[in-house]
């Protein structure tokens, strides 16, 4: 229920009359917007004396009382000016230029009178010219008036000034809407890009902002586009004052036309504005009417429907003026008369409501008919002309009802002498406020800005959660293809494809190729590949080639990221190879993927490899993937249920290929170099008495994600009992508490602490924990002082002794190695490569040179694995290109069985023969024997075969010495 805001009794019947229906109208305005007339009420009987034009008077004061406390917009006038026409106008003016009684209480925000304020500058502008002795002719008094008004800047000037500093505290109040989102966007920005660029740019827009406020008070922008102008320019009452610009040329698409014409129709007005000050009777009747029509259409516009500000459901009550007394005198029936002609021209209804009381012996007519006006003075030529230039003028005022017409909008309410004395004070009259309905709250400045600070602080936590899980994730421009995920020791690694610029996963990493390449760097690498992605063409035709490895590690052990060094300068110097071969018209892409530390996270990345090449049909496949844990399949299967293709660089696991189809794998499986190695170890076997070995493997550990050392033992135990050893012991070690080096001590003491020490030892571990183990055994009693073959898997191909394996000597390891480059061709690859490395240095400095006979061995390629991830690029560029023509995914996949690249560094890659769900047997491999283990190791070849080879190795192809 509303409350109630004033209470008063009738003094009589007419005044209780009066009261309900000027209620009834203000009501019902919210129900169903009532036509407002202009209520004008008296005594009926015309001899009635002063005391009852009091009572009459006393209603319109007592109505006036009963709505300014309810949030009506109210005005009470009273009658201020020499004469009739001054008084009107200043009426008018104050309904304009001062505050309404309600403004603070009001439904919503104060009236504002744009329309008002234009005419105002133009009486400004027109008062000064006047006032000035040398006035000169009208035309150029008219240009006067109009420089006037440019140095107003067609704005009526105010008191008060604004310095720089006002200006400025004026732009970033937190109570203002622009202060507000001003703050917030600060907040945002603090934690988008830091507190010192953020207080560059604050202090930035603080002088644009003053500067703006300055500029906009000075010189109004966009003048032409002002609802003002644009009124000025297009009203009908103004048309017949300035036909040499007719309304139709104004157009908010045309700044000069539209600026012609308002200049023209102000230089009419100020004409008009200067003949009322003189004294001229038209001009002071159009002068009023204008006016008028300007404050009923910045009234209208109050109320406008579909306005952004959705004002017309916020003001549910029309706005109401109290005229006290209209004479013909004060220029109370001359403002009613005004009032009511510009209604009678005008096709809208505007929401003006007025209650004014006339004396009982004044009648209420139409405005009285004009003097003549003068006879031409013969400017025009004829008098024909005269006459039309004559009417021409009159049109805007003789446009206004007849004088024999009826006042249409006046509601005249001839109060009867009985009712005006009857008092009933029992009558009690009672007004509510009224409501501010619930647009104003879901609609008003502190709403809009408290959800749009809202929005913003919910962006701002938006965009920190984006960037804590995304490796790029700004408010714009986020990439969602590459995660923030905690690596092993809770260390964090970006994990995903780098599909951003910002995105780089070797960004900082100095890590150096070894060899010939040294002095080349991880982030150098990784800027190699960026660059001849970014020097590809758009309309050039092209090929897409994840590359999937371990691109990050510990922060404390860059070395962690060796694999992912070596295998992304394979792919880099095929992608070079294929941009900068003339007759290859199809380019490459690579694409970086990273899965984490020892490839940990390779599910997640494989995920977001899968939903770039969604986006992308230029993804072919994958190369890399080369470390095998127990996420190796289910990420194989990801990419084949994707319709991707994988050619696996030196992932050893035996069972990918017999389980997913689009797996194409070029290292020798764990099971094919258990069988390598056993050709050694059953000649070994042959030789010993009683042949004992032991099996020593690391327990499962990186997460229990480690797949490598689990089959790794498994394929020594099976290898050792068919070469004929007993297995004496199946010994495990596990890793220190922070997951470096190898607990070795108490396996080895127990090994070597055996009633009957091993002939052999199948070490089923990584190739960092090595060191520890040829330590061990060399400083260990029982084993330093004999004889021990130690077996191994193809890690070892990384192993660099050290001093500490020294005492070693008695040691003999055997190992595969999955790159046997002594076996196959490409010798121009060893070469073309260091050039390629050389061009990625700064001007001046060199890479060191190559072995003449056996570049192969070189540091660089040793591993094998820049040698493979290169063979691997350039097999799946093979398929995705055939006949020099770009091939999609799927295609890519069924051309790769039939791929054949000779003359390659291990041999020919070739999957020709391979079924799928079968294994594999086209790989190259190596058996490699180390003698001494140490810094002065010495290793030999041993035996092996070519890649494509697909004759099996024999005793009499692996001798033992």
């Amino acid at each position: 229920m509303t409350r109630e805001v004033w209470r008063d009794s009738a003094t009589n019947e007419a005044a209780s009359a009066v009261f309900h229906l000027m209620q009834e109208l203000i009501d019902q305005y919210r129900v169903n917007r009532p036509v407002m007339p202009l209520v004008v009420a008296q005594a009926e009987d015309a001899s009635a004396g002063p005391e009852i034009d009091d009572r009459v008077e006393q209603i319109v004061h007592q109505v006036h009382r009963a709505n300014r406390l309810r949030r009506v917009p109210v005005k009470l006038l009273d009658d201020q000016g020499a004469s009739p026409y001054d008084a009107a106008l200043s009426m008018v003016r104050t309904l304009t230029e001062r505050p309404w009684e309600t403004r603070r209480t009001s439904q919503y925000k104060p009236f504002t009178f744009p329309r008002s304020r234009l005419l105002a500058a133009i009486e400004q502008a027109t008062a000064a010219v006047v006032a000035q002795p040398d006035r000169g002719s009208a035309r150029e008094r008219d240009e006067r008036i109009l420089e006037q008004l440019g140095s107003l800047r067609w704005r009526a000037s105010r008191s008060g000034r604004n310095t720089w500093w006002d200006s400025l505290r004026a732009s970033v109040r937190p109570e203002t809407f622009l202060g507000a989102v001003f703050i917030a966007v600060l907040s945002v920005l603090l934690g988008e890009i830091g507190w010192v660029l953020t207080t560059l740019i604050a202090t930035a827009a603080l002088l644009g902002l003053a500067v703006v406020r300055l500029m906009t008070r000075a010189a109004p922008p966009l003048l032409w586009l002002r609802p003002a102008s644009r009124w000025l320019a297009t009203t009908s009452s103004l048309a017949a004052s300035s036909t040499a610009y007719p309304s139709d040329g104004w157009s908010r698409f045309s700044p000069s036309g539209s600026w012609r014409v308002i200049r023209a129709r102000a230089a009419a007005v100020a004409e008009r504005v200067a003949d009322a000050g003189s004294g001229d009777e038209h001009a002071r009747q159009f002068h009023l009417e204008l006016r008028v029509q300007a404050l009923l259409e910045d009234l209208l516009d109050s109320y406008r429907a579909h306005a952004l500000d959705w004002r017309r459901g916020k003001r549910t009550v029309p706005p109401v003026v109290f005229l006290p007394t209209a004479t013909q005198d004060n220029g109370g029936i001359l403002l009613i008369n005004a009032i009511n002609n510009v209604r009678s021209r005008r096709s809208e209804v505007d929401p003006l409501l007025l209650l004014a009381s006339l004396p009982a012996d004044r009648i209420m007519r139409h405005t009285p008919p004009l003097p003549p006006e003068p006879p031409a003075d013969g400017r025009s030529g004829s008098g024909a002309r005269a006459r039309y230039e004559s009417w021409v003028e009159d049109l805007s005022v003789g446009q206004a009802p007849a004088a024999a017409v009826a006042l249409a909008w006046v509601l005249r309410l001839p109060l009867p002498t009985e009712q005006l004395t009857h008092e009933h004070a029992h009558v009690q009259l009672v007004t509510h406020r009224v409501r501010r309905t619930w647009v104003r709250w879901v609609m008003s400045g502190r709403t809009v800005t408290l959800v749009l600070v809202a929005a913003l602080l919910g962006t701002f936590l938006w965009s920190e959660q984006w960037k804590e899980t995304y490796c790029y994730g700004p408010l714009v421009g986020r990439s969602t293809d590459a995660v923030r995920l905690d690596g092993p020791g809770g260390a964090e690694e970006c994990i995903g494809v780098a599909t951003a610029s910002e995105v780089r996963f070797a960004e900082g990493n100095t890590l150096q190729l070894n060899g010939a390449g040294e002095g080349v760097t991880f982030e150098r690498i990784e800027q190699a590949v960026r660059e001849q992605n970014a020097g590809i063409k758009p309309d050039e035709p092209r090929v897409t080639v994840v590359y999937a490895g371990p691109l990050t590690g510990s922060d404390s052990n860059k070395e962690d990221t060796r694999k992912g060094l070596e295998e992304l300068t394979g792919v880099y110097l095929h992608q070079r190879f294929v941009n900068d071969t003339a007759n290859r018209s199809v380019k490459l892409r690579v694409l970086t993927a990273n899965g984490g530390q020892d490839m940990l996270r390779q599910t997640t990345a494989v995920r977001k490899i899968i939903e770039v090449a969604r986006r992308d049909p230029s993804v072919v496949g994958v190369v890399g993937l080369g470390r095998n844990t127990t996420d190796s399949a289910a990420a194989t299967g990801l990419l084949q249920r994707a319709g991707l293709p994988v050619v696996d660089t030196t992932n050893s696991g035996s069972d990918l290929a017999r389980l997913y189809p689009n797996y194409f794998g070029l290292a020798a499986t764990d099971e094919e170099q258990a069988d390598a190695v056993g050709l050694i170890a059953r000649q070994l076997a042959d030789r010993l008495d009683r042949p004992q070995a032991v099996v020593l493997s690391r327990k499962v550990g990186n997460e229990d994600k480690d797949r490598y050392t689990t089959e790794q033992r498994r394929v020594g135990l099976e290898m050792l009992k068919e070469s004929g050893f007993a297995l004496a012991a199946d010994t495990r070690y596990s890793l220190s508490k922070d997951g470096g080096s190898a607990n070795l001590d108490a396996p080895l003491h127990t090994i070597c602490g055996a009633e009957r020490i091993p002939d052999a030892l199948y070490f089923a571990g990584r190739v960092e924990d090595v060191n520890t183990l040829m330590s061990g055994l060399g400083q260990t009693s029982g084993c330093s002082d004999k004889k021990i073959t130690v077996f191994t898997g193809d890690d070892l191909t990384k192993a660099r002794f050290d001093d500490s394996t020294k005492l070693a000597d008695k040691v003999t390891l055997y190992y595969g190695a999955l790159a046997p480059m002594s076996q196959g061709g490409g010798r121009a690859f060893y070469d073309d490569s260091r050039k390629a490395l050389q061009a990625l240095l700064p001007e001046g400095q060199q890479l060191p040179a190559l072995p003449k006979e056996r570049p192969y061995e070189d540091m660089m390629y040793a591993s094998g694995q820049t040698v493979i991830s290169y063979q691997a690029t350039a097999a799946l560029y093979a398929a995705a290109t055939r006949g020099d023509t770009p091939q999609s995914a799927a295609e890519t996949w069924a051309t790769l069985y039939s791929v054949a690249l000779h003359d390659m560094p291990t041999g020919t890659i070739t999957f020709r023969g391979t079924t799928p769900y079968a294994d594999q047997k086209v790989h190259g491999l190596n058996i490699v024997e180390v003698t001494r283990p140490g810094p002065d190791a010495q290793s030999r070849v041993v035996c092996g075969r070519a890649a494509g080879d697909r004759k099996p190795l024999t005793r009499a192809d692996c001798p033992l010495p």
